[in-house]
């Protein structure tokens, strides 16, 4: 079987670690199954504060692994382009590079969280701060569309998952299909044509990564310092258990 490529843009050593282990144990990958590439530090060792790319070669890379999985991340895809920095301009000119092959050779994708912002932009989505949420837990609902979509084959309905994020898809292209919505957020999970897929939520966390990130990140603004006790506890009541069903089903349809 080829391995799936994880792409991870994470300067943190320890947070990037973690998700390397928790994607695998989520997802059912067995050792050699998935691939990680440290995006961000690619493109620095490349051209350090240049605003270029590492030019890497997508269509030899992506050819070498079943598909590809992009996880959470520091960037917001949204930001005014004058306050990114020159590692995210680069970063985000690679990710773009990496959907065009995807998109024209039909590569299966999914990505979580940051992967709606690099998914719907790359498609004509408006992504933007309205519908953001702060770290914890939310109610989701598969709508009538992902009820027949194999990625949410065995999924419950109505379902709790992982959540934290500044910015989130306001306005999807007509050629997107909305496939899990909450309240909150009304686009919780896209697919833009058969095979590449975007959730605002996380199917590659678990609670020790979700518990590990929120330590890690405090004072970034996904939540309140003074609510700080109050929401471990309650995302350590939470029963979270659906979400990674979307990433096993990914690894299943798309192993070859």
């Amino acid at each position: 079987m080829l391995p799936f490529l994880l792409i991870q843009t994470r300067a943190d050593d320890a947070v990037a670690a973690d998700e390397v282990r928790s994607t695998t144990a989520l997802g059912g990958f067995a050792d050699g199954e998935l691939t990680p590439l440290r995006l961000d530090r690619l493109v620095a060792a490349a051209r350090p504060s240049s605003g270029g790319t590492a030019d890497v070669d997508w269509e030899a890379l992506l050819g070498r692994h079943s598909g590809v999985v992009v996880g959470g991340g520091p960037f917001n895809s949204s930001d005014p382009e004058e306050l990114k920095s020159d590692l995210q301009v680069a970063v985000e000119a690679e990710l773009r590079r990496m959907l065009d092959v995807v998109l024209d050779r039909d590569i299966p994708f999914l990505g979580a969280c940051y992967g709606v912002g690099t998914l719907g932009l790359h498609q004509g989505a408006t992504v933007d701060g309205t519908y953001g949420e702060p770290a914890g837990t939310a109610v989701v609902r598969v709508t009538e569309a992902g009820r027949q979509d194999p990625l949410l084959a065995g999924v419950a309905v109505e379902f709790t998952a992982f959540v934290g994020h500044k910015e989130a898809v306001r306005l999807l292209p007509p050629h997107a299909e909305v496939l899990v919505s909450g309240e909150a957020c009304p686009v919780q999970m896209f697919r833009i044509g058969r095979h590449q897929y975007a959730t605002q939520f996380h199917p590659e966390l678990d609670l020790p990564g979700l518990l590990f990130r929120l330590e890690t990140y405090a004072g970034h603004g996904y939540y309140e310092p003074a609510e700080t006790e109050e929401l471990f506890e309650r995302v350590r009541a939470a029963t979270v258990t659906e979400p990674q069903k979307v990433l096993a089903n990914f690894r299943c349809r798309y192993a070859r």
